[in-house]
């Protein structure tokens, strides 16, 4: 593999170039689009433009063209939704126009639509600054999630009020050309500067969302850009929601922007994190979205699982072992879990290494490879640490999916992602545990997962 066009086995990128949010998850004619933030001329963001694969299975996805950019009515394309209605497929994003900057900036929903799900027809602004509440301010209101119940559409809003902190705002529609403001969601300021990006899913009760420059909750959530969600319902009947705490969506360095399938209970986030270095950048390209998650709520709270499809490459039950594989995903089961290290893309005194006890899972990308820094000052973030939770049970299942230039970690319903940037000849893995018993499976994914 030549160092230059290096790129992940089977996260999406953007091929060449700076992405970021996933935008518009959606099934269309038999198959599933994933749209991306992206600007190809750079691996530094620029003018947005509406990146754009699909797939059959959510596992080998095809690079389509570019699907909106910018031109005369937009600066930038920025994040957005998508939903199938009348045969067509319709983008909701928010336009970008600079204005000269700060308080003249002017972030508004505009809709393209599609006959073929490839190429986009703009069709302008339907919810502009005169149908925003007065309160709210035009420069900081984006990422329109649409969703429908019956003859009605619904669109959240990531908003921010004047003189305050950023909200959640539901507008509602009959055709998506004409909306009317219906309420502030959760009626209190957020706990960050603005948030970013919400969805919801009826079903489930679940509306997730990003916080910007939000304080941090210990050890708990220390990156100063997260996203949360919270469980309840939006209360489209009564006109008033009713949603439980926040809690973390995902515990590690890098996730940010999650969004959510209508059809299908899965969802993807940005794999990556504002405000921190991107050494992979090197070969031609900065950030990646995360493997598809099937999602569920059980027990209170969110639940993820990785989807993914693989060939037995190496299986052991065993306590102490050694294996070799760059990209692919490892199962662990373990009986009575006391001690585990696991370390992974392992070479010339590189390695990452995953460690739990039944006091929780730590990740340590200190010496993964090339250093990757942010904001954040805290001691764990220095130390390049993250943790995350582990129930009290008597079985662990424990599956870690590795790819270039990633490490995404699920346990027990809980999911901890982060970027790692190891000397690409690094392979080695090793593992020691105590505990009753250890079954390690290795699954080969080149065949039954990509990206073209």
């Amino acid at each position: 593999m030549k160092d230059n066009i290096v790129r992940p086995a089977f996260h999406i990128t953007g091929q060449q170039g700076w992405i970021n949010d996933p935008n518009g998850l959606v099934k269309f004619k038999g198959e599933y689009h994933v749209f991306f933030q992206h600007y190809s001329s750079s691996v530094y963001w620029g003018p947005m433009h509406w990146g754009h694969v699909k797939s059959r299975d959510l596992l080998k996805w095809q690079h389509l063209p570019v699907a909106i950019c910018p031109d005369e009515q937009d600066d930038g394309c920025f994040s957005g939704t998508a939903i199938v209605w009348k045969d067509k497929l319709w983008l909701m994003y928010t336009s970008f126009k600079e204005n000269g900057g700060g308080e003249n900036i002017r972030q508004l929903q505009a809709i393209a639509s599609s006959d073929d799900g490839v190429h986009f027809t703009k069709h302008g602004i339907v919810i502009g600054e005169k149908d925003l509440p007065p309160e709210y301010s035009p420069c900081d209101f984006r990422d329109p999630k649409v969703f429908r119940r019956g003859e009605i559409f619904y669109c959240l809003v990531a908003a921010r009020r004047k003189q305050g902190r950023g909200r959640l705002l539901l507008f509602s529609s009959e055709d998506l050309f004409k909306w009317n403001f219906e309420r502030d969601v959760l009626g209190t300021d957020c706990g960050g500067i603005m948030t970013e990006c919400p969805d919801y899913v009826e079903s489930l009760g679940l509306l997730t969302y990003c916080e910007q420059f939000q304080p941090a909750q210990v050890d708990k959530h220390l990156n100063i850009h997260s996203t949360f969600y919270r469980l309840g319902e939006l209360g489209l009947g009564t006109g008033k929601s009713k949603f439980g705490e926040s809690d973390i969506i995902d515990y590690g360095f890098d996730f940010y922007a999650s969004q959510i399938f209508a059809e299908v209970p899965v969802m993807i986030g940005w794999l990556s994190m504002w405000d921190r270095t991107v050494p992979y950048d090197k070969y031609g390209f900065s950030g990646m979205l995360t493997v598809p998650r099937k999602i569920s709520v059980k027990d209170g709270r969110l639940w993820q699982a990785p989807l993914y499809n693989g060939k037995k490459a190496a299986e052991s039950c065993a306590l102490e072992l050694t294996d070799n594989a760059t990209v692919g995903v490892i199962e662990l089961s373990v009986e009575k879990l006391k001690s585990l290290t696991l370390k992974l893309r392992v070479g010339d005194g590189k390695q990452t290494v995953i460690t739990a006890t039944k006091d929780g899972l730590v990740f340590d990308r200190s010496r993964s490879g090339e250093p990757i820094t942010g904001k954040e000052n805290d001691e764990y973030s220095l130390a390049g640490i993250r943790k995350m939770p582990l129930d009290d049970a008597a079985t662990h299942k424990i599956t870690v999916v590795f790819d270039w230039f990633s490490v995404e970690v699920f346990a027990d319903g809980r999911a901890l992602s982060s970027v790692i940037c190891p000397d690409l000849s690094a392979d080695g893995i090793s593992l020691s545990v105590c505990a009753d018993s250890c079954i390690y499976t290795r699954y080969d994914t080149s065949e039954f997962m990509e990206v073209k």
